[in-house]
């Protein structure tokens, strides 16, 4: 049996009734991927200034707005990529996970957190890769174990 089969057995996710393309999420956790790296050669604000914007942007609601998402859906245009529909609620929470650890990155970065900072900026881009690449989405991990630990 696959192992991303036996693991989504213990996972739950959040879900919706929209769909949303998951060829142009993994495009923009891509985006992410390399905004995360552009940190952590050469930190400064500017970059989680921009995906704090996005991240909310894309958690609340407002995803139209995106930066990432603009970009990722003119990819998918271009290249000529199938839609892969895929519930939404994950997407949006997983968003919103990006978005407490970007405000966190932020404030790492205009406090001179040099180190927190840098680990913050590593776990953005673990999960973005993971997303990304795999196709493993953390967020859903994240919310398991939220949900299991309010429900004792």
């Amino acid at each position: 049996m696959e192992m991303r089969a036996i693991m989504s057995e213990y996972i739950s996710c959040p879900v919706s009734d929209v769909k949303v393309n998951e060829n142009k999420g993994r495009i923009v956790a891509l985006l992410v991927f390399f905004a995360g790296i552009s940190y952590l050669i050469a930190p400064n604000w500017v970059v989680p200034a921009v995906l704090t914007i996005d991240f909310l942007l894309r958690g609340f609601g407002k995803g139209q707005y995106s930066l990432f998402s603009i970009i990722s859906g003119w990819v998918v245009r271009t290249l000529s990529f199938n839609n892969k529909p895929i519930d939404q609620a994950p997407k949006v929470f997983a968003a919103r996970l990006g978005f407490s650890l970007c405000l966190l990155l932020a404030l790492a970065a205009l406090l001179s957190l040099t180190v927190a900072g840098v680990v913050i900026a590593s776990i953005l881009v673990l999960f973005s890769f993971l997303e990304s690449v795999l196709a493993i989405c953390v967020g859903c991990y994240v919310y398991t174990f939220l949900y299991h630990f309010s429900n004792k």
